[in-house]
């Protein structure tokens, strides 16, 4: 197998850099939607001068350029083990370049290594498939969104939540409600429903890898996607707490089996910068989306 590593420094790059066109498209409509001259408006008018600029000089979008999350498929005969040193190389490049800010901190002692690498840091996780390409998916997860994620275990007295879709519209309203615009809203909120309680938080973040204008595949999780789109922006949170029409941007939601005794609800909150990027290899050629 070739050495990935430019690749993927260059995946990186890309996320940290250039807001994908859907998120920016997304909060062009929202700024639209604001009233002019309010403070939403302003926010939003200021994200997306900085969307800008930061495209153009190839400088990060966000000081904190979050938890490099990876999303790896490969053949059969490649080396996870080779992908992985790849990987956490390109972060260390990364980091020197200034792609990414050092966030790797020692969770004993304190001290950041500096590079972007640590113990289990970056996140990775790997995934067999049938075609001779290697695909990575790439979210950079910032640290003030991470802050305001929550899980649910239902049924919950306090909210009158059951065991069903419309227990899980109340969780989740209750968790963007809490937030109050902390976590930089407009979000794109992850909603994972079942699983034990690590994995749904994983499942919960990986549906923020969604387009914002790709519907579910399932009807019923599509129809609660936009039910509670709309219903989370009738909250007048909007735009960094300082109240409006958009105080998300979008709702993805999956869901997993899960043990009888067990329905838990874990929630993924994005920040405005939803960076995300894709690289697919194929014979050394890379092509990045």
């Amino acid at each position: 197998m070739n050495d990935l590593t430019e690749q993927f420094v260059e995946l990186i790059r890309k996320a940290a850099t250039e807001l994908p066109p859907d998120v920016e498209q997304a909060l062009v409509a929202a700024k639209e939607r604001e009233l002019p001259g309010s403070a939403a408006a302003g926010a939003l008018e200021t994200i997306l001068r900085n969307v800008g600029l930061a495209r153009q000089l190839s400088s990060p979008v966000c000081q904190d350029t979050g938890t490099p999350i990876f999303e790896i498929y490969h053949p059969q005969h490649v080396s996870t083990r080779e992908v992985t040193a790849a990987v956490r190389r390109a972060c260390a490049l990364a980091t020197q370049r200034a792609f990414l800010r050092p966030n790797a901190v020692d969770s004993v002692t304190g001290i950041n290594s500096g590079d972007n690498t640590g113990v289990d840091f970056p996140t990775l996780h790997f995934h067999e498939w049938d075609d001779d390409a290697i695909k990575a998916q790439l979210l950079l997860k910032g640290g003030g969104s991470e802050n305001v994620g929550a899980q649910y275990k239902l049924p919950d007295a306090q909210l009158k939540a059951g065991r069903d879709l419309e227990g899980v519209r109340k969780v989740v309203l209750d968790a963007v409600l809490r937030a109050q615009g902390e976590g930089c809203s407009p979000g794109v909120i992850g909603v994972c429903i079942g699983g034990d309680r690590g994995s749904g938080y994983i499942k919960a973040k990986q549906t923020l890898l969604r387009r914002l204008d790709e519907p579910n595949p399932d009807a019923a999780l599509d129809a609660l996607e936009r039910r509670l789109l709309s219903d989370l922006n009738s909250l007048d949170i909007g735009p960094m707490g300082f109240g409006g029409r958009t105080t998300v941007l979008g709702v993805r939601i999956a869901a997993q089996h899960r043990l009888p005794a067990c329905y838990f609800v874990s929630i993924a909150y994005m920040c405005w910068a939803n960076r995300r990027a894709t690289v697919v290899i194929r014979d050394g050629q890379a092509t990045y989306a």
